[in-house]
């Protein structure tokens, strides 16, 4: 079984989600399907698919204009959230330090995080990725957390530039973290890899070791473009 996480950032309506939700209904399919959507569609009725935030909040509640709390979320009955997406590293100077407090205050009210964890151009030409990688992970996991986490490896180089790192890239990151996560007593929690996902390159990069799934950008918007990723595997 493979994850199959879409992303689809401020884009969408109920009406394209209720027509994803109409169209995945009779997909035959073990691998597991989130789609995190604007928090104005989190109160939907999905059916098979697991619904979730593209972000909460580092504070539980107060005088925080423009925030949603991760309990907020998780009242609207979503399972799921992002939480250190590279957008909202680069827009909202989101750390290694403030996603973890998201990570925690997610888990807290019963959200599996989805800690994503990525490297800049300049941070890659600089031969820096598995440094910004192993740090990203040490740093914005939580203390102390035992299961229930997801991270998303998206190298922040390729997001919406239609490249995607070679297979020995990928395989080199996702080993790392892999590593680092087996050393922080987290053996096992699945590593998703986000950037430049499509149908015709799903199945070579989850075919690659520790690839346990992808995070989906545009191509989870139409189902057209999302059901042969989540069908390119079994």
């Amino acid at each position: 079984m493979k994850i199959i996480a879409g992303n689809w950032k401020m884009n969408g309506s109920h009406e394209n989600l209720n027509q994803m939700i109409k169209d995945l209904s009779s997909l035959e399919t073990q691998n597991k399907v989130i789609l995190c959507v604007p928090y104005t569609m989190l109160c939907t009725e999905s059916g098979c698919i697991a619904l979730g935030a593209q972000d909460v909040s580092q504070y539980e509640r107060g005088a925080y204009t423009g925030e949603v709390s991760a309990s907020m979320v998780a009242a609207c009955g979503a399972k799921y959230t992002l939480v250190g997406h590279s957008e909202c590293r680069a827009y909202h100077g989101d750390t290694n330090a403030t996603v973890c407090a998201k990570a925690a205050l997610a888990l807290a009210n019963g959200l599996t995080p989805i800690i994503c964890v990525g490297e800049t151009m300049e941070e890659k030409q600089a031969g820096k990725t598995m440094e910004i990688i192993e740090s990203g992970v040490r740093e914005s996991v939580p203390v102390d957390v035992k299961s229930d986490i997801i991270i998303a490896y998206e190298p922040r180089w390729a997001i919406g530039a239609g490249i995607t790192p070679t297979d020995a890239e990928i395989a080199e990151v996702h080993t790392l973290i892999a590593k680092t996560l087996y050393s922080m007593g987290l053996g096992g929690t699945p590593i998703l890899y986000g950037a430049s996902v499509k149908g015709a390159n799903a199945l070579a990069i989850m075919s690659i070791p520790h690839v346990d799934g992808v995070l989906v950008g545009g191509a989870s918007l139409k189902s057209d473009d999302f059901i042969p990723i989540i069908i390119s595997v079994k």
